[in-house]
């Protein structure tokens, strides 16, 4: 990614979360601990959804969609973060810097336009119950998530090639425990005021922009639901709580990381760590845990595990 590049750093070095010796020891426990249920319970999910039957539909579709994408979300710096408690020296190459930069772009721009994705099709489901299967149909679906991809993608390359082009000839030391963009521009050795510029407006209209339709389908619903009977309207309500839950708990943190134009060390990096490691962890108990469907399916998978064990 850097062949255009003529900067004089060849790696960079993470800060990290903190000094103490005893405290990143506490954190590598705690951090191996949650990543080893976050992985697992997106696979959990996943899994579930492609071998059940009953969870054939758009919806389910969707949110295993979203459990993969959240296991990225977390890959991307978490295991890095966990390795990094245990070293001294927290250096990351060049082109490792600018890959997690990528990724990163692209998983939060892919999850921002997959939400709304998910709120669209609440939406058909509860505002346009008898076309539902019709308007949802795979092919959409298919065509829904493949767009949400792209819109990630060129929002990801299009920040990473700006940035690797820049000149880093001075500091080097990112006070984060991954390379986030808005501190690794800060280092280039250029007048930063057009490309931080560039950087926010670019990011703000994919976060604005997708948080809009978010608020524009929920309303709808939300009126839709309150014309209709207390039954209809309580089961609408529990599938979309969870769902206005996961928009709030995702788009909270990145709208102050990089649209706020304040930048607040001690909080960016525990809004930065929210996103990566908590996010991805409150997803999957969100949707298991409130969504009665899921639980039933679990309760198949489990039934189905223990009469293989009894025939073999």
């Amino acid at each position: 990614m850097g062949g255009g590049n003529q900067s004089a750093v060849s790696e960079f070095v993470l800060m990290g979360l903190c000094h103490s010796w005893n405290t990143r020891i506490l954190l590598f426990v705690i951090f191996l601990v949650l990543y080893l249920i976050i992985v697992p319970g997106n696979i959990v999910i996943v899994t579930l959804i492609v071998t059940d039957p009953h969870l054939h539909s758009p919806m389910y579709f969707l949110l295993a969609n979203l459990s993969f994408v959240d296991m990225w979300l977390s890959s991307i710096t978490t295991p890095k973060m966990i390795v990094d408690f245990l070293r001294e020296n927290k250096t990351i190459s060049f082109n490792g810097c600018m890959s997690q930069v990528f990724l990163a772009q692209l998983i939060a721009a892919l999850e921002m336009v997959l939400l709304v994705v998910m709120a669209y099709d609440r939406y058909v489901a509860i505002c346009k119950p008898l076309h539902y299967f019709t308007i949802m149909s795979l092919q959409r679906c298919i065509g829904l998530v493949v767009t949400a991809w792209t819109i990630g993608f060129v929002h990801a390359l299009s920040q990473v090639v700006v940035i690797a082009q820049l000149p880093f000839c001075g500091p080097r030391e990112v006070d984060s425990f991954f390379c986030d963009r808005p501190l690794v521009v800060k280092l280039a050795c250029v007048d930063r005021y057009n490309i931080e510029n560039f950087m926010c407006i670019n990011c703000g209209f994919v976060a604005i922009t997708s948080f809009v339709m978010l608020l524009i389908s929920y309303t709808h619903i939300l009126t839709t639901v309150c014309k209709s009977s207390k039954t209809g309207a309580s089961k609408a309500l529990s599938t979309c709580s969870a769902h206005i839950t996961v928009v709030v708990l995702f788009f909270g943190p990145c709208i102050f990381l990089y649209v706020w134009p304040l930048s607040i060390t001690w909080m960016d990096k525990f809004l930065a760590m929210f996103y990566s490691v908590f996010t991805p962890l409150l997803n999957p108990a969100i949707y298991t845990l409130r969504n009665k469907e899921m639980k039933n399916a679990m309760k198949r998978f489990g039934n189905y595990r223990i009469d293989c064990k009894r025939n073999t």
